[in-house]
């Protein structure tokens, strides 16, 4: 009997449609150029630090799965956020990883409704593609055309779809936006009275002037539907890939269900032990790129070319240039790479987002802007 051959195309005929129509997420290559699209940390550990975390490190059991450890780091995170009496941690690869796993926890699957997500826009690409993928309808609000929420168009938003999951990035990636506070509970408040839930997304909060979690601990009841989602990525650790989500216990232990089994790495685990053991350290840091980021502001005011510079509480500054198309390719000849995100929504027209980085990585970025504009 003979098997029929096999067709590669066939098997791909398997693979979702919509995903097929999908571009993967491109990470620009960076080797030899100076790296100002990510909102990375520019600073590294000290040399002494970097010792005794190398020594930490190969001592950890990597012939065993993560274990109480991981507790351990919990309780950590748990302290240094400050987290209220009777609420508990999902920890995540990252928060990109938690985002899914509350879309996958908040989808309706084969019940013929399908559960919808809202986020103001333009906000962090992984929402609206979280809800794709985990089945979810998403609906963007468009922020004000200076990047604040559009208080009324976000509650007629939450009173027509109803979602299961509003996010609120505070501040906002990529426009760095603190939004006004007593807008933010309003729309909470929202958001609660049809029984959806709130994530508050503070990947920048080391950056920002204020944190939700004070809301929360102040305001329990009116906040008592709200999850606050944190990142140690712009803490100093990107390349550890840890996030963590904190809310009312009876929450995250449902969320906690669809979470995979040891997703944390023992050494991810050790790392960000190990960090917050020293968050004095980044703390330093931190203040040191908020300095820094009012020094770049007032330059680019002044840089003449840059039509609009606005306003940061986050490791980044958005700015709107002429051709942002051949700002970005300019800059990028001159080895120094930024976001153009002029593409991502139409409020960005020609806009790039600049990495805050340290007092050097600042001057070389200006240069190279102030020479391709």
């Amino acid at each position: 009997m003979t098997t029929p051959a096999s067709s590669p195309l066939q098997a791909l005929a398997r693979i979702r449609p919509d995903v097929r129509a999908m571009h993967s997420y491109v990470v620009q290559p960076s080797t030899g150029m100076l790296k100002m699209d990510a909102m990375e940390n520019p600073f590294r550990l000290p040399a002494h630090l970097q010792a005794a975390l190398g020594q930490r490190l190969g001592s950890v059991a990597l012939n065993r799965y993560p274990g109480d450890r991981i507790a351990d780091l919990k309780a950590a995170l748990a302290q240094y956020a400050g987290m209220p009496e009777g609420y508990g941690i999902v920890l995540g690869n990252g928060s990109d990883e938690l985002i899914t796993l509350l879309a996958l926890a908040c989808a309706q699957p084969g019940t013929g409704q399908r559960a919808t997500m809202l986020a103001p826009m333009p906000g962090f690409v992984m929402y609206p593609l979280s809800a794709q993928l985990q089945g979810l309808d998403f609906v963007g609000v468009p922020l004000t055309p200076d990047f604040e929420l559009d208080e009324p168009a976000m509650l007629a938003a939450i009173g027509q779809h109803r979602p299961a999951i509003t996010y609120i990035a505070y501040p906002n990636n990529p426009t760095a936006t603190l939004w006004d506070e007593g807008a933010v509970q309003r729309i909470i408040d929202a958001a609660g009275a049809q029984g959806g839930i709130v994530v508050m997304d503070e990947a920048y909060q080391p950056f920002a002037s204020r944190t939700w979690i004070d809301r929360m601990r102040a305001e329990p009841a009116r906040n008592a539907h709200v999850l606050l989602m944190r990142t140690l990525s712009k803490f100093g650790l990107a390349g550890v890939r840890l996030g963590y989500l904190i809310g009312p216990s009876a929450f995250v232990s449902e969320i906690d269900k669809v979470r995979p089994p040891y997703n944390v790495s023992v050494l991810n685990c050790e790392a960000a032990l190990f960090a917050l053991e020293h968050a004095e350290v980044f703390a330093a840091q931190a203040a040191e790129i908020r300095v820094e980021r009012a020094t770049l502001i007032a330059a680019l005011r002044q840089m003449p070319g840059v039509e609009k510079c606005w306003d940061s509480e986050a490791n980044m500054v958005l700015i709107r240039v002429a051709d942002s198309a051949k700002a970005y390719e300019g800059m990028k000849n001159r080895k120094v790479l930024v976001k153009n995100v002029s593409t991502m929504h139409p409020l960005l027209a020609n806009c790039l987002r600049l990495t805050v980085g340290n007092a050097e990585d600042n001057a070389q970025m200006l240069a190279a802007l102030q020479a391709s504009l």
